[in-house]
Formats: C-alpha cells, structure tokens, sequence
C-alpha cells in the first residue's frame, strides 16, 4: 500500500485521536496541537502567512458526547464514532489505568471499530499505555511492539504473540507499517514527528521540532525505567525472601541464601519465585543491584569499579556490560545523563 503524500491530495491527511474516559488530556491534545500546527505555524513566524495544516486531527469518542478525561479536564469530541469520516490516521493516546488491571471488555467497540479503520486502509497508532488497546485488536500478534517500560510486562502477559519491545521509543509494525507505536512517557514527541515526516515530509517535521524545541531522544527508554516495581501475586515465603534480598542483596551468594531461608526445595523455591515475581530469583538480585548502582551514578562520583563492589559485583567488567544490557547505556554514559540532572533537581528541592 502506498503512503499518502500530503503534497497530491486534494484534502488534508485526517486524523482521529480516540478519546476514552482513562485517557490523559496532556497527550491528547498534545499531538493535535502538533499535528494542527504542521506548516501554518512556520510560516506564520517567518513569512507572517497564513497556511493551513496539512493535517486534519479529529477527536473521536464512542457517543460523540462530552466526556472526563482521566485526570478530570473535560474534552469535547468533534463527533462519535458511528458518524466518523473516513479517517487516514488514527491514534490512540496513553490510558491512565494500572499495568495490572486488565482493560477487559470496557473498551471492545472501540476495539471493534479499530479493526475495521485498519481494514479500510488507516494507519493506527498509540502513544505510551495505548498499546493496551492497540494490542487488544489482535493486530499486532507476530509483530513488534512497544509501550511504556512499566506496562511491558503486563502486555507480554496478556499478549504473549506480540515481541515487545520496552528499550525502543518508536516501533512500526505490521502490513505496509500501518502499526506505530510510541513507548514511554513523552516518546508521543517522537511519534508526532514520524508521523509528519512519513505523510508530509523530513522538512516539516524539522520545523516543528524546532518551533516546540523537540528532540526524537536515541536514548533507550530503560534508562528510564524503575527497575523494581511491585504488582507481585502475594506468597508470604517468598515476600520474606524479597525482604531479605532488599536489604542484603550485595552479599555473597543471595540466591542460594534465600533458598535456604525459604525452607522449600530449590526447584520449588524458583518455580514459586518466578510465579510471585514474574522473574528468576537471579534477575531479581541483578536489578535490586543495578537500581542501587544507578542511584549511585546520579548522587555521586564514586568510581564505576567501587559501585560495582558496592552493589555485589567483584568484577566490574561483568557489571558494566549487564548495566549496558539491562539499562541500555553504560556506567558513565548514564552518569553523564542523568547526574547532571539528578544534581540540578536536587539543587532546586534544597532552595529556600
């Protein structure tokens, strides 16, 4: 299938951004304001012209009826779904719902309606906690995916055919890569941007990067991620286990410490770990470590080898490449980052 070229058609390129009562109204109406921007608001700072956008967003919701966003601002869709036009584009913002509550079935016939714009020729898309209800269409099943750092496990969970992906900010997928998704948090800049340089063109999408002073960021979203994050099916066994390996996770051998705290046998104990957990007993030390070590990074300027001993790690060669791995940028390329950072918040917290 061909890409539409804004520059032969007749018509702007339509856009619907899908407004459900979870969605956010900072993303929402985000991305219409760029893509409503597009073009017109170049020139009208240099050339004081005044030129449409090649961009047509609509926001869309079930009734067409006002409706509370998550966060309470009101937002007042241009028409329901039943009275659409035909749409090129359509995006589907984040959802303020938690990682461990599945959508279910609260959200199917704009799942259903989804599927059938596909089916007609649009792209669709979704920013950040979006992917919840893109990966509910069964469209992405075999292909990657990707969504905020924090709902990727569950994603996985629900929707095991789909590769997600949490360390890329921009994925497209599927037939003619009718499928772009952005993932965490503000990668909604970076979905905006391709979604203007693909139908429009590499100039305007700089323009605007440089009107909102936007950057599409190389760095992988893990660095942002939290390492440890809760959601854990209760078993008290292993919850006395978790507490331990919080406070002792540096020492010598915690595996088979907590093995042996547990009083379960060792099969056992990993099989019943992994379920309360969703990770091995291993990978669970390795980020306790890894999210003190990155504490360290951004308070400090211990060395890189005397983090890795803080941490549990004797040789520091083996702990910089599984932070490489794990976090997506080495030791001191995240000090670079997010130390700078770290500092100038902490300097803004301690004035008077």
């Amino acid at each position: 299938m061909s890409r539409p070229d804004s520059t032969n058609r007749d018509r702007p390129l339509s856009v619907g951004l899908l407004a459900l009562p979870d969605t956010t109204a900072s993303t929402l109406f985000g991305l219409f304001d760029l893509l409503q921007g597009t073009r017109r608001d170049w020139q009208m700072l240099l050339n004081q012209t005044e030129v449409a956008s090649p961009f047509r967003p609509l926001i869309l919701s079930r009734d067409g009826l006002p409706l509370r966003a998550a966060n309470e601002v009101l937002i007042q869709p241009h028409v329901g779904l039943a009275d659409a036009p035909p749409v090129d584009v359509v995006i589907v913002s984040d959802l303020a719902v938690s990682p461990w509550q599945p959508l279910g079935e609260r959200y199917d016939i704009e799942v259903q309606w989804l599927r059938e714009r596909h089916a007609a020729g649009a792209t669709l898309a979704s920013a950040c906690s979006g992917a919840l209800l893109l990966a509910r269409t069964g469209l992405l099943d075999g292909y990657e995916g990707t969504s905020h750092w924090g709902y990727c496990e569950s994603l996985q969970r629900e929707h095991p055919r789909v590769r997600w992906q949490p360390g890329k900010a921009l994925v497209t997928s599927g037939e003619g890569q009718r499928l772009v998704m952005a993932g965490s948090g503000t990668s909604w800049h970076a979905l905006a941007l391709y979604l203007i340089a693909r139908f429009v063109g590499a100039e305007e999408a700089m323009q605007m990067a440089r009107i909102n002073l936007l950057d599409w960021d190389s760095t992988s979203p893990l660095a942002y991620a939290a390492m440890m994050r809760t959601g854990q099916q209760a078993d008290p066994v292993i919850a006395r286990c978790q507490e331990w390996a919080a406070l002792h996770y540096e020492s010598e051998a915690p595996v088979a410490a907590m093995v042996q705290m547990s009083g379960l046998a060792e099969r056992t104990f990993l099989r019943r770990f992994s379920q309360a957990t969703s990770m091995s007993p291993l990978d669970y030390v390795h980020n306790l470590r890894l999210e003190d070590a990155k504490q360290m990074l951004e308070s400090g300027e211990l060395p890189v080898e005397a983090i890795a001993l803080e941490v549990g790690y004797q040789d520091a060669g083996f702990f910089g490449r599984l932070f490489r791995r794990k976090v997506g940028l080495t030791p001191a390329q995240y000090r670079r980052r997010f130390g700078v950072l770290a500092r100038r918040l902490s300097g803004v917290a301690s004035e008077d």
